[in-house]
């Protein structure tokens, strides 16, 4: 999704659900609907890794992300994903509960 803004719950529920809401200014929005208008070839590209939207002349527009919205984004992951990445450590932790705290 592309905007000059977004409400706040909206634009962080959109980071949520895998969405990524992308702001920009005014200029490069009317940009980007110029170049819609030019009909079927008129093909926008997403480059998330280098945070850009290619048009079909070949123009760019950078776009800003959090650093931690992105690597979530890029590597498909959700509050659960985000949690299992740690599972190691988890795993870790809970077998020395068990060994210090055998009683709990």
């Amino acid at each position: 999704m592309i905007s000059t803004s977004f409400g706040d719950i909206f634009y962080n529920n959109c980071f949520k659900n895998g969405i990524l809401p992308i702001r920009v200014s005014q200029e490069d929005l009317d940009k980007l609907f110029d170049d819609a208008e030019r009909g079927a070839n008129a093909t926008l590209t997403i480059d998330l890794p280098n945070q850009e939207i290619r048009g079909p002349d070949g123009g760019k527009v950078k776009f800003e992300i959090d650093p931690f919205r992105k690597h979530c984004l890029i590597n498909g992951l959700d509050d659960i994903g985000l949690t299992m990445e740690k599972k190691a450590s988890i795993d870790t932790y809970e077998d020395k509960l068990k060994r210090e705290r055998a009683w709990a």
